[in-house]
Parts: structure tokens; C-alpha cells; sequence
């Protein structure tokens, strides 16, 4: 069985209602950075996303869960990327939308729980990360998980007109 449900939050698959945080999402500027985002995303489109979220992860090489707190309130996602079953690894985005609910132990729990997913029940030898020398509280969350800086990409992101540096992050699955 796979238990996706933490102390104070659980994971669970993307829903039709999901739309509107989605959404909300993808079109807030402020986290444009952390997705590589640089264009807004309709509601169409997004519905057209949801409607595809069915696909298992060997097919669409990536997975989006919601991350819902005791309060069964939707407060971030967290995703895996460029899965490569046949080097079995893949890549980690985390996101917390509201500022109220960071640093409550919720990204800690989601990726605890991420991380136990993908080494019993998709048997993936190394998850990956890349996360901007000056997201400190980011930093913190994946070295804290088994996380080590491989590298730092310089002037790797173009934001606000400046490039910033992003370090990119390896945890081997034992």
C-alpha cells in the first residue's frame, strides 16, 4: 500500500477541482523563477493539463501530486520531472503557494513522503534538484532531506534582467 499521508499534510493526485489553484499558480509572477516560467497559462490550457493528469508517470515521464494539509486544504504541489525509468532517477519541484503556509513542516513532510515513493514503489536509484543560490529556505529543505550540492550553474537564470546563480542538488536513493 502506498502511504502518501504525513503528520500534518497528505499527497494526493491532481483533481478536476484543482483547476483554480493551478491556475493561480502558473500566472503568479513571483514563482515564474522557479518554474522557468515566462508566459501565462490559460484556464483552457490548464484544463486540457488536468484532463491529461491521468497518464502514468512511465507515459508522461513526470507526476504532479497536491500537497493538502489536516484541514483537507489544497496549500502546494510538489512534482517529479524528466523521470527516466531506465536510469532511474528523476527530478523534484516543490512549491508552497501562500507565504502563511511556509515553514509550517509542510514542504519537510511533502518531500519526506516523496522521497519513501519513489525508492519502494518506483525504485529509483537518484533524484535530482535545482534551486537558486538565494533561495536559502530551499537549500535548507533538500540538504536536510540527503540532498548534496553537485554544482553551481552561473548566471543560469535570467531574472528581473539580472542572471542569478542555481545550484544543482543529487540525493542517491540507498
Amino acid at each position: 500500500m502506498i502511504n502518501l499521508k504525513g503528520q500534518h499534510i497528505y499527497l494526493r493526485a491532481l483533481e478536476p477541482t484543482d483547476l483554480e489553484f493551478i491556475f493561480d499558480i502558473e500566472n503568479d509572477q513571483t514563482v515564474w523563477e522557479i518554474s522557468n516560467t515566462i508566459t501565462p497559462y490559460s484556464r483552457f490550457l490548464i484544463q486540457q493539463y488536468l484532463d491529461n493528469a491521468h497518464k502514468d508517470i512511465y507515459e508522461a515521464k513526470q507526476l504532479r501530486l497536491v500537497i493538502c494539509n489536516t484541514a483537507h486544504l489544497t496549500v502546494g504541489l510538489i512534482d517529479l520531472f524528466d523521470f527516466d525509468f531506465n536510469n532511474k532517477r528523476a527530478g523534484v519541484g516543490l512549491l508552497i503557494k501562500d507565504e502563511t503556509n511556509r515553514k509550517k513542516g509542510y514542504g519537510n513532510e511533502a518531500l519526506e513522503l516523496l522521497i519513501n515513493y519513489t525508492k519502494h514503489h518506483l525504485d529509483l536509484h537518484q533524484l535530482f534538484c535545482n534551486v537558486s543560490e538565494d533561495n536559502i529556505n530551499s537549500l535548507k529543505l533538500f540538504e536536510k532531506h540527503g540532498f548534496e550540492i553537485i554544482g553551481l550553474k552561473k548566471d543560469w537564470n535570467r531574472v528581473n534582467g539580472a542572471f542569478k546563480n542555481e545550484y544543482a542538488l543529487q540525493r542517491i536513493l540507498k
